[in-house]
């Protein structure tokens, strides 16, 4: 006889996602190597612990989307608890969500308006509208937004669109399936 309520499975579904999240950024991190460049987070992989350099920002079609990305072409998010001014994601949450380190530019269909805000380790990151911008380590190559609609880290990560909106937060652009894992 089980005594599992619908809750507790919701619950255990949500812990294994966010386990097999976190292996992923784990694996990538210690698989990845630093990409040459004029230093740490200076176009770094996705995976790797170094915030990611802002460069020209630029925009993309994934799935039905047009969002930001960096300009390797990786999708950029934005994380719900931050604020204009501060970032709420550090330490290992800041390991598996690179912040978009500052300053950034505008490249081609990135109309909205750039700026930086000071990150409690003193480091700048990229805000775009008004939210401060990060990756995803499980994002492995251009085009993918593994991270949109993940409720993780206490709060709800969604990739930002051109027009500086979230996207729809449950139907990452490039996941059809709804939360980044074919579930």
């Amino acid at each position: 006889m089980s005594f599992r309520t619908a809750g507790t499975e919701n619950r255990a579904r949500t812990r294994i996602r966010l386990l097999a999240a976190t292996g992923v950024a784990m694996t990538a991190a210690a698989c990845s190597t630093p990409a040459s460049g004029t230093g740490a987070g200076s176009d770094s992989p996705p995976g790797a612990s170094a915030p990611d350099s802002g460069g020209a920002l630029k925009s993309a079609t994934i799935g039905t989307v047009t969002v930001v990305t960096n300009a390797r072409g990786f999708t950029l998010y934005s994380f719900a608890p931050d604020t204009a001014t501060a970032s709420k994601c550090t330490g290992a949450c800041a390991q598996i969500w690179p912040p978009v380190a500052g300053p950034a530019t505008a490249g081609p269909g990135v109309t909205g308006t750039l700026g930086t805000i000071t990150r409690t380790d003193g480091a700048t990151q990229v805000t775009y509208n008004g939210r401060p911008l990060y990756t995803y380590t499980a994002d492995t190559a251009p085009g993918q937004a593994n991270g949109n609609g993940l409720n993780v880290n206490g709060g709800v990560w969604t990739e930002v669109t051109a027009s500086g909106q979230a996207a729809p937060a449950g139907n990452p652009a490039g996941n059809p399936g709804g939360n980044g894992y074919g579930y």
